[in-house]
């Protein structure tokens, strides 16, 4: 293990573990430097292009944020979500595009209400329809998309079970060079027909990131592995060495 060639390898391994370790270092500093928001912030309302711009991801302080925006609702999009449950009942969402003033086409998908039945959620929706156009503001919480989700054998293909703006941007109107927000607003104010949304504030957060710590550990795993895997082929050159003195002097 003295020879040359395994003192150039043990510094090789020694370099390599040390950027591991640096690495490691870097992770648990990101870990601990984590810092909660300020109490009450995600309750302050702001303007939802002051939060975020359209077709962005919404970093972790802001989810929940409570935005205001202004435009009106597009007629022909209101739109049921299923599978929704609401202060552990199970039912259903009514969903619309909203058009935002600006001085491109914009909108974002707004959850407006849930509904027990079926029925109450597409009568709300057809009623929502009929009044659709007026300019108003719609303030609520911002919530990233929850993605889409596969139907299942036997399911119903057109039955939307998550709540994606994504997804219902594939059923909107009027969508030519359209900027959407990734993300949906649940209204604090229920339409009419239709119950308020549970939508609580997110916690405070946490001066600990777990998952960098565990990132940080990945790191020390793999600087002692370098060190590990010199030792192996060290060990195993070895004793091949002994093996061939032994066959020879026999």
């Amino acid at each position: 293990m003295l020879r040359p060639q395994w003192i150039l390898m043990l510094l090789l391994c020694l370099a390599v573990a040390g950027i591991f370790a640096w690495l490691g270092q870097w992770q648990l500093g990101r870990a601990v430097d984590t810092a909660p928001r300020e109490e009450g912030a995600t309750e302050q309302v702001m303007p939802i292009e002051d939060v975020v711009e359209p077709g962005s991801y919404l970093t972790d302080p802001l989810v929940g944020q409570r935005v205001v925006a202004t435009g009106a609702f597009v007629p022909d999009d209101f739109i049921v979500v299923s599978s929704r449950f609401n202060d552990g009942e199970q039912g259903y969402w009514v969903t619309g595009q909203f058009r935002i003033d600006a001085a491109t086409p914009t909108s974002v998908a707004v959850a407006l209400g849930w509904a027990e039945t079926l029925d109450e959620a597409e009568a709300a929706a057809s009623a929502l329809a009929a009044e659709a156009g007026e300019t108003l503001e719609v303030t609520g919480r911002l919530i990233p998309d929850e993605g889409i989700l596969p139907s299942g054998p036997g399911a119903d293909p057109f039955e939307l079970t998550r709540m994606s703006p994504a997804a219902l941007l594939g059923r909107w109107h009027d969508v030519t060079d359209l900027d959407v927000y990734r993300q949906f607003i649940v209204s604090d104010e229920p339409a009419a027909g239709l119950v308020t949304i549970h939508s609580p504030a997110p916690d405070s957060g946490t001066t600990v990131n777990w998952l960098n710590i565990f990132y940080a550990a990945e790191w020390v795993i793999f600087a002692g592995f370098a060190f590990y895997l010199w030792y192996r082929l060290a060990k195993d050159a070895w004793e091949k060495e002994i093996e061939d003195l032994e066959e020879a002097s026999a």
